[in-house]
């Protein structure tokens, strides 16, 4: 991953790299490895993020319907 600093703006380019592993999940794999997760509350985390994709794609086809 290449970030660019333009105009000697370090603050910028600290900000794109931070939002380039946001997207990546780099955040999100960093928070997981951390701290030992049970497998009730993994299936329940992985649950919940169906529940919510579906909730979300739900929406999207109901405003594409109405829309």
């Amino acid at each position: 991953m290449i970030i660019e600093v333009r105009n000697g703006n370090v603050d910028r380019a600290i900000k794109v790299l931070k939002r380039k592993l946001a997207d990546d999940g780099m955040f999100r794999k960093l928070q997981e490895k951390q701290a030992y997760e049970k497998p009730s509350e993994k299936r329940r985390r992985v649950k919940r993020a169906g529940i919510v994709r579906q909730r979300k794609a739900d929406a999207e086809r109901k405003v594409l319907i109405n829309g």
